[in-house]
């Protein structure tokens, strides 16, 4: 009897994973976009994979730069001259990758759907300011994981061009803030650091505000950024994940798209 149970549970399970995924590029759209279209209120969720067709390699994959290089977490960064000497020399060694990037086709597609008024703003583990370049409003951008192209001090919050930064860094190494010099770092939130408090606040409310969770290019797997889809279909609304990758959280999803990202989402790009 039990065996006669698990071989049904097994069952259902296949059956719906067989529904949630899509069987092809061509079906995944077209479901897609039956779902935005009945949406009104989206919530995109962006991680590295949509950045990838710009250039910017993701971090974590193989080959990325957390297999070549160790992380620098925020406590070391804190504590030593080499630590942030370090950092910044990794920072501007992919300088001109992430000044050449442009938004991607994930990218521009989720902007005609902020323009059209179905996106009120795009949450994102990304620090690459690619959102903000493809048209949305700075303050419509929710950067769980902040940003690259500028820095600032860890002590008052100061801003910095990373042109003041690298001049300086030539000069003497690592610089501290004019203000009260404290260290300055990107503007991005390192291991070890403490979460954004206002941009989990508001990505918390997103969610659960939402009848449409889109999860984009992320494994799923960095906590607490990986618990938004989960809030958004526990608080009602469709979840709907691409990735090239299987991930956690696909067999909570109603609709699974394991193609690729630009390919998936180009359809709707002006529309």
């Amino acid at each position: 009897m039990l065996q006669l149970a698990q071989k049904q549970i097994s069952k259902t399970k296949a059956k719906r994973e067989a529904a949630l995924i899509a069987s092809d590029l061509r079906s995944g759209v077209e479901r897609l976009g039956d779902m935005i279209a009945e949406a009104k209120r989206i919530v995109p969720f962006t991680g590295a994979g949509i950045s990838t067709e710009c250039g910017i390699p993701d971090f974590r994959s193989p080959g990325g730069i957390w297999t070549r290089y160790r992380p620098i977490e925020f406590g070391e960064f804190v504590a030593s001259q080499d630590a942030r000497d370090e950092s910044w020399r990794r920072r501007f060694a992919m300088e001109e990758i992430f000044a050449a990037a442009r938004p991607g086709r994930g990218h521009r597609a989720l902007a005609s759907l902020y323009r059209a008024g179905k996106i009120p703003a795009v949450i994102t583990q990304n620090i690459d300011n690619l959102h903000q370049v493809s048209g949305f409003a700075a303050e419509h951008v929710i950067e769980l994981h902040g940003n690259t192209t500028y820095a600032r001090c860890i002590g008052c919050g100061q801003a910095y061009q990373l042109d003041w930064v690298k001049r300086r860094f030539i000069e003497d190494g690592a610089p501290n803030c004019t203000v009260c010099d404290e260290p300055v770092k990107t503007a991005t939130i390192s291991f070890g650091q403490m979460m954004p408090e206002e941009e989990m606040q508001r990505a918390t409310a997103l969610s659960r505000a939402c009848d449409l969770f889109i999860a984009i290019g992320s494994s799923l797997v960095v906590w607490p950024a990986a618990g938004f889809p989960m809030m958004a279909k526990n608080a009602g609304a469709r979840l709907v994940i691409i990735n090239r990758e299987p991930t956690e959280q696909d067999d909570i999803a109603d609709l699974v798209i394991r193609h690729d990202i630009g390919e998936t989402l180009g359809p709707f790009v002006g529309n």
